[in-house]
């Protein structure tokens, strides 16, 4: 799911982090995987997500409709259509990028309910694909780049790592994903471009310990 797992909660002035999960080593950003070029590949885990999404808002302003073949890429533009080669199975479903996401996990793609039916993924959740750009946006937004550092069911938690990051890095900011419940995004940095943004990221997590930082576009 977009947002499950992946927090970290507390109260007080205790110090809150993000714990990554054991295992998952976040990749790190290519070109390849922020321009809609037809024919270009990435490889990696793909989740799906339907409730409590399904009705709401995606980041591209349209209703999100979990039984329509749509999926969450954190930073391919809207409007591209990726094909996802299931690599365990070999069978593949062509998606429309509209929303942000997957937000834990190491992973690169969520796909809508009925896109992950299509290629046997509701039973694990989780698989190993092959993505495919297959169609281009033909005026893409411009791009602009930041760091996910953490995600969080409180608040204040996500407040005090905002903090941290302005002092050190100049530039961050809390966004809410609305749920149920509601979950607090912290992100840091505004890049004009993902080489930028990725070296923030190595920054990160070196010096602040946080394996789990990781690239997403920021979108009008």
């Amino acid at each position: 799911m977009l947002l499950a797992v992946l927090v970290a909660t507390g109260c007080g002035k205790k110090k809150v982090r993000v714990n990554p999960v054991a295992g998952v080593q976040q990749p790190t950003l290519n070109k390849r995987d922020v321009q809609a070029e037809v024919g270009q590949t990435q490889r990696g885990t793909a989740s799906w997500y339907g409730h409590p999404y399904h009705g709401r808002q995606a980041a591209d302003g349209e209703i999100y409709d979990m039984e329509t073949m749509v999926a969450a890429h954190r930073t391919l533009p809207f409007q591209t259509w990726v094909r996802v080669r299931n690599v365990s199975n070999n069978k593949t479903v062509d998606v429309r990028i509209i929303d942000r996401g997957p937000f834990v996990d190491g992973r690169i793609i969520d796909l809508s309910h009925a896109a992950a039916q299509q290629i046997d993924l509701i039973g694990p959740g989780v698989a190993q694909v092959e993505l495919t750009i297959v169609a281009a946006p033909s005026n893409p937004e411009p791009a602009l780049f930041a760091v996910q550092v953490g995600v969080f069911r409180e608040r204040p938690n996500a407040d005090r790592l905002e903090q941290s990051l302005n002092a050190t890095y100049g530039s961050a900011k809390v966004v809410e994903r609305p749920g149920t419940p509601s979950m607090w995004r912290v992100l840091a940095g505004h890049e004009t471009s993902a080489d930028a943004a990725e070296a923030l990221a190595q920054r990160i997590r070196g010096e602040k310990h946080v394996p789990e930082a990781f690239v997403v576009r920021l979108d009008p």
